[in-house]
């Protein structure tokens, strides 16, 4: 940042069950801030969170407030640096103090390009695959020998790592409609009144990549237009020199750019990935345009080769094992953040395309927590498919529903090993579960761990 942090006091808002608020809270103490954590959670609730930062409070370079918030802990301080997960920010009494008290708001990952040179970023938004592109950028630009770094919204951040962001380090950044909607300016700025307001200030990256663009997040922006704008604020104070990559035929006024910066609507896909699915063959085409245009030295050979040995993001349809047989290979895929039968439908789908096993040669492993989805399509694979093995609570509606093709495992455990049995040479096991962990894992990254683990094994 510009300003030197030294002997401000700074109050950060919203830890978080998940430890949002610790990386910041601790970077903060290190450059010499008093810092004042409120949450509106109670301390037995973020029991795990508060054990990150459990040194700084008790040597008391931390105070807490938890179990709700104090106004005047927002209007006495000489900064507040507030969770962008606040949905309508303008709407809040406390933020709304602060900023009627003059007292300057920002969050996370303003500290972050505050910090960083933009020159060096690229920034990836969108409505879907935006995880993965911005995944596939980085394992290029590294698998190629470039220096580079990730985070923003695909956790962790990145303040601890700015003592090793040099002048040739790429920044890949992946930024959601709430990070840039507060980089942008338009987190005071209510939906009704963006017409007749425009937004202060801003911030732009470099190389700027834009997925797609779908209605989402609706709850927390208050209407479509507002997401739209927000989503906008990636290019909106880009300048000349800069390159947007932007969805093909996006060449309309919805993606309006600076004069001088080079728009590149990437055509056509990546053949031979390790990932099924023709929208992963199309985010790495657009990861290629991304890494080509951010890092002169790189040739379009070398960054289609990299981005082919890509095994996918943890949980997202990775590429968890290779399993060999006497005639070929089981490939095994760990889909764990498949919460809906919307999500598993296309995961298995992914299959299907030209080139793949094909639906037939599928094995999938769904079930868990009951959030009350329907899940008779889920059930209805079960004709369809090489195997259905079904866990947790909604196993028996799964399994009813397939008319009897499916086998009721119960536990992952003996899921996978049903699976492994009954598996040929160019079959694909699949966990794609359609439902939340919740009644017999404490989230989708522990569930999904577990089946890499069992499928790791299997492959040894």
């Amino acid at each position: 940042m510009d300003e030197s942090l030294e002997g401000k006091r700074i109050t950060v808002m919203g830890l978080g069950r998940f430890g949002g608020g610790a990386s910041v809270t601790r970077w903060l103490v290190e450059q010499g801030a008093s810092v004042l954590l409120t949450d509106i959670e109670t301390a037995d609730k973020l029991a795990a969170s508060l054990a990150q930062i459990e040194d700084l409070v008790r040597r008391g370079s931390v105070e807490l407030r938890l179990g709700g918030h104090n106004v005047s802990d927002f209007t006495t301080c000489d900064l507040v640096v507030a969770n962008p997960a606040v949905p309508r920010p303008w709407e809040n009494r406390f933020l709304r103090a602060s900023w009627a008290a003059g007292i300057p708001v920002t969050t996370e990952i303003g500290l972050v390009v505050g910090s960083i040179p933009r020159e060096r970023v690229i920034g990836i938004t969108g409505s879907a695959g935006k995880s993965t592109t911005s995944a596939m950028i980085y394992h290029i630009l590294r698998e190629c020998g470039f220096d580079a770094v990730f985070g923003g919204n695909i956790g962790g951040s990145l303040l601890g790592s700015l003592g090793r962001i040099g002048p040739r380090t790429h920044v890949v950044l992946e930024l959601s409609s709430a990070m840039l909607c507060w980089l942008g300016g338009l987190a005071r700025v209510e939906p009704s009144e963006l017409k007749r307001r425009a937004p202060v200030n801003g911030w732009s990256p470099h190389t700027a990549v834009v997925t797609n663009l779908s209605p989402n997040h609706l709850d927390w922006h208050g209407d479509l237009e507002h997401y739209r704008r927000s989503k906008q604020e990636l290019l909106r104070v880009q300048v000349a020199g800069d390159t947007a990559i932007l969805p093909t035929g996006s060449e309309s006024a919805e993606w309006n750019t600076a004069g001088g910066v080079r728009r590149i609507p990437p055509r056509g896909e990546v053949e031979g990935l390790l990932i099924p699915g023709r929208h992963n063959r199309q985010n790495a085409m657009v990861a290629v345009e991304a890494a080509l245009a951010a890092e002169p030295a790189l040739t379009r050979d070398r960054a289609e080769r990299a981005v082919r040995t890509f095994g996918g993001l943890p949980h997202r349809l990775q590429l968890a094992a290779r399993i060999s047989k006497p005639e070929g290979e089981v490939r095994c895929f760990n889909d764990s953040k498949s919460t809906t039968p919307e999500a598993c439908l296309l995961a298995v789908a992914a299959f299907v395309e030209p080139g793949e096993a094909g639906e037939d040669r599928v094995h999938l492993i769904a079930g868990g927590y009951d959030k009350g989805s329907d899940l008779t399509t889920i059930g209805a694979l079960g004709k369809r498919i090489a195997g259905l093995y079904t866990i947790g609570k909604t196993g028996p509606a799964i399994a009813s529903a397939s008319g009897g093709t499916a086998i009721q495992c119960g536990t992952l455990d003996a899921a996978v090993r049903h699976a492994l049995g009954s598996a040929r040479a160019g079959d694909v096991i699949l966990l794609s579960p359609a439902c939340a962990s919740w009644d017999q894992f404490e989230n989708y990254e522990q569930r999904g761990e577990l089946f890499v683990r069992l499928v790791q094994e299997a492959a040894r």
